[in-house]
């Protein structure tokens, strides 16, 4: 029957041992111990030489390494157990049954049951019972070792216990739905933090799992096979390869360990739904500046100088956290391992029974240790009869049924009592920071030292542009005097000139007044003969010019004649086109005044018939309608059926001839009518043939009538269902009519009925580059500011199939280059409607991302857009398995999104 130590609640006991001696670089740590109960006989093949006094741990014990006596403080491995609540199964299976444990938290006692009658009584440092919340756990096995490592020693909390019964639970819950169930690892990151100084010290995380005796990372799953490093001087056990990451705030240490999670190896066995199938070890270093050790010095020695002050290298304290979460022990008839669980289950087995025999030999002062047996027992030889404060939590059921594995884990946690550890604190010079400082004071000095050179050298430089300044001045003085003596001399000189130059012009003068008038006649006589020459090429023309005339007066003579006979033909043709233009005027009058009647008659009928009213139909629909009622019976739809009987008997064209009516009540019935015959396929060419796009096209631009707008859409969309009717549409200005309807329109019901006929247009990859070019893209962008989920959804449909027609363009090799959509500015809009919450929408953008992301000049942009997250997700969540495919294909096809994955370090 094993017997608790002390009292392992609350934190730590730091002053337990005062009057032993404290060195500069080993320090020992109290360990909670009890002097009001026996201390353990067995103790750790680290501190223990024989069964009576302290000994050095040999080679092959679990702690490694040797320590000398004076060098750290016996420490026990103290023991908690935790209690898990039944299940819902164990509830209706062991509803008849008692637990098979007694928990007597008050003293530390509990109880197993072999039978009805008899029981076997344990005791343990803490029992915490199934009511006991996360934060209790947390404070009485974690707090005290959290304590010890921010001091600087080395600690470690582990779990063990039979598979399902809330190791992982106490241990890794990240507590995102609820915070008060937070396990060991998130509370102890944050008292960590809370303790710290960031700006001196540093705290560092690597997260590994023991896999099939294969040590992973589980921060980088790539590197799956980590070795383990011992120093055969110390014992410390290292792991080189491991990732480490500096944790600066709490967020990111959770983000650590959901990754870490997610990359961990679990199955569903029959004991439980999510069993862990690899241990997870978490190993947290903390790295501390120790203060006031500088100002201690200097008292000692009040004569030592600043220099040898800066000499002296700072201390600091490393201590390092593990947190063990053991896979859970099973056997193999009860949990239902097979295949490969059954592989897992046995290196399970076998890395626990390793540890088991560790334990065991520690316990029994054995002079052998089988620590190399196992990768476990090897990581965890500092835990186990080392240097570290361990703290041990062991987890059991109350089933009756896993009686036998409940009294495993306790006699496991009884023999794991009796081990002892030998605490010793790490401290050590901090020769780097040492080096960093004298670096920044030799900054300093050449600093100070540059700024004296340049100051001299500013003095030197300022001395010596006086002296220049000075010699100018003299020069420029000197310059002056000979430019006056200059001056002086040559305006001399100039006046002289001056004088020689006046009399040289008179006498010029006195010469020139003869000879002038000399040329002055001779230019007279020249002039005189230009005159009669040109009054003699003049008369010429004159001449020429008479003679034209008569000649176009004649023919002008002529043409009257015959105008005049061509006057009274058109005359006559004028009066006839007048003849019948006023009988044309009185037949469309006549069709006008029947298309409404009808219109007006069809519309009552159909509201009859839609109600169920019996009765006759009024009007001169009689007859008509008594013809179709059969068809209205078989087709259910009456509307169709009377516009039918009305095309035959009235004919397409008196009907597309309505649509030029000045009456807009006929316009508007003449719209109606042929939209609806637009709708059946049949009727689709005759329209075309007969002029009725080029009409719907003209009404589109010319009408100011919101409803014409709509349904002149609504027909053209119909008729844009046709390649050949696509191509004529985008032949006569379609586009731009419809983009111009548009910017204007404010109905939801016209923007759906014009964006499904651009939508209709995108199908098409002949007409790709002209449709972009006349504004067809932003056609479509622009009309998602109405935020009707219709007009959305057939925004949406364009965009992809543009998309799927540049993707099928990009693979022929006829297309090159970015995509038109995002060179349009339309990625943005896509991404943000990815994930909307209308199927009809989200659909149609799924499917244009795929296109888009097909072709791979396309990715950059993507990747900026963050249409790679949204791509993931499509692959992993979207409802339609064949989008699901064609995603996921994109994203293993495309170096540029896998580098991306990689850099991000996300597992694809």
């Amino acid at each position: 029957m094993a017997s608790g130590g002390g009292n392992y609640r609350n934190g730590s006991h730091r002053n337990s041992l005062k009057g032993t001696p404290i060195t500069a670089t080993d320090r020992p740590l109290s360990v909670n111990s009890n002097p009001s109960k026996p201390a353990l006989k067995n103790k750790s093949l680290s501190s223990v030489g024989t069964s009576s006094g302290l000994r050095k741990s040999s080679p092959g014990s679990l702690g490694g390494g040797t320590v000398k006596d004076d060098a750290g403080v016996p420490g026990r491995v103290r023991v908690a157990v935790r209690l898990r609540p039944r299940n819902a199964e164990e509830s209706v299976a062991d509803a008849d049954f008692a637990d098979c444990v007694e928990l007597q938290p008050e003293l530390k006692r509990l109880k197993l049951r072999k039978n009805n009658w008899d029981t076997d009584t344990y005791e343990f440092d803490e029992l915490l019972t199934e009511f006991a919340s996360q934060k209790r756990v947390y404070e009485v096995v974690a707090k005290p070792v959290v304590e010890s490592v921010l001091d600087g020693y080395n600690g470690t909390v582990m779990a063990y216990g039979q598979t399902g019964t809330g190791k992982t639970y106490t241990l890794g819950r990240l507590g995102e739905e609820d915070t008060a169930d937070r396990g060991i690892m998130v509370r102890a990151m944050e008292d960590i933090l809370a303790d710290v100084l960031l700006e001196t010290d540093t705290v560092s995380v690597s997260y590994l799992q023991l896999y099939m005796e294969s040590l992973q990372d589980l921060l980088d799953p790539t590197n799956d096979n980590i070795s383990i490093v011992e120093d055969p001087k110390s014992g410390d056990v290292s792991l080189p390869g491991a990732t480490l990451v500096e944790i600066r705030d709490q967020q990111s240490f959770l983000e650590l360990l959901r990754l870490g999670e997610a990359h961990r190896y679990a199955a569903n066995t029959k004991l439980n739904a999510e069993s862990s199938r690899s241990h997870a070890i978490l190993m947290v270093h903390v790295k501390r500046s120790v203060k006031g050790r500088e100002h201690a010095h200097s008292s000692e020695n009040g004569n030592s100088t600043n220099m040898a002050k800066s000499l002296r290298p700072p201390l600091v304290r490393k201590g390092k956290l593990v947190v063990v979460d053991l896979a859970g022990s099973e056997r193999i008839g009860k949990s239902g391992s097979e295949g490969h669980t059954l592989e897992e289950a046995k290196s399970i087995n076998l890395s626990l029974s390793a540890l088991g025999k560790c334990i065991n030999a520690l316990a029994e002062n054995s002079a052998h240790v089988p620590v190399r047996d196992s990768k476990l027992t090897r990581l965890l030889r500092d835990s186990f009869g080392g240097t570290a404060r361990t703290s041990l939590v062991i987890t059991i059921g109350p089933s009756p049924r896993h009686r036998g594995e409940t009294a495993s884990t306790i006699m496991f946690g009884q023999r794991a009592m009796k081990v002892e550890n030998m605490l010793k604190l790490k401290e050590e010079f901090d020769y780097k920071s040492l080096a960093r400082r004298l670096d920044i004071q030799l900054d300093k000095l050449i600093m100070e030292h540059e700024r004296k050179q340049k100051a001299f050298e500013d003095e030197i430089e300022r001395i010596t542009t006086d002296a220049q300044n000075k010699i100018s001045e003299a020069e420029r003085n000197y310059a002056e005097a000979m430019e006056k003596e200059r001056l002086k001399y040559q305006k001399d000189y100039m006046e002289s000139i001056k004088k020689l130059e006046e009399k040289w012009m008179m006498n010029q003068q006195k010469l020139g007044g003869e000879r002038k008038e000399q040329m002055v006649s001779t230019e007279e006589v020249g002039e005189v003969k230009k005159l009669l020459s040109k009054e003699t090429s003049l008369r010429k023309a004159a001449e020429e010019e008479v003679n034209n005339l008569k000649s176009q007066l004649a023919q002008l003579k002529m043409s009257e004649a015959s105008a005049n006979s061509e006057i009274l033909k058109l005359r006559m043709m004028l009066e006839d086109e007048a003849y019948q233009k006023e009988k044309l005027e009185g037949e469309i009058s006549m069709l006008q005044n029947q298309l409404l009647q009808l219109s007006f008659e069809a519309d009552e009928t159909r509201r009859r018939l839609d109600r169920g009213i019996p009765g006759k139909v009024p009007g001169a629909l009689d007859s008509l309608i008594s013809q179709v009622r059969p068809q209205l019976k078989d087709s259910g739809n009456g509307e169709k059926a009377s516009v039918a009987k009305l095309f035959e008997q009235v004919g397409l064209q008196k009907i597309l001839s309505l649509l030029e009516a000045e009456d807009a009540d006929v316009r508007i019935h003449a719209v109606k009518v042929v939209a609806n015959l637009a709708a059946e396929e049949t009727n689709q060419q005759k329209i075309v043939e007969a002029g009725g796009l080029t009409s719907l096209l003209m009404l589109l631009g010319s009408s100011e009538d919101e409803t014409i707008h709509r349904v002149a859409a609504g027909a053209i969309a119909n008729l844009a269902m046709n390649e050949t009717n696509q191509e004529l549409i985008m032949s006569q200005g379609g586009i731009s009519s419809l983009s111009t309807t548009a910017a204007n329109a404010e109905d939801p019901q016209t923007l759906r009925m014009v964006a499904g006929a651009i939508a209709n247009l995108c199908g098409n990859d002949k007409l790709q580059t002209k449709l972009r070019g006349e504004g067809g893209i932003k056609a479509l962008l622009g009309m998602v500011k109405c935020g009707h989920p219709d007009v959305l959804a057939q925004v949406a449909r364009g965009i992809a199939n543009f998309a799927k027609c540049e993707s099928r363009a990009s693979t022929q090799g006829s297309k090159t280059g970015r995509s038109l959509l995002i060179e349009d500015g339309a990625l943005p809009w896509i991404v943000q409607n990815a994930n909307n919450d209308a199927s009809p929408i989200r659909r149609h953008i799924e499917l244009a991302l795929c296109h888009l992301a097909q072709h791979e000049v396309n990715a950059k942009d993507m990747i900026s857009k963050g249409a790679l997250w949204e791509l993931v997700r499509i692959s992993q969540d979207c409802s339609r398995e064949d989008i699901r495919t064609l995603a996921h294909r994109t994203l293993t096809s495309s170096p540029a999104f896998l580098a991306e994955l990689r850099r991000l370090q996300i597992d694809y």
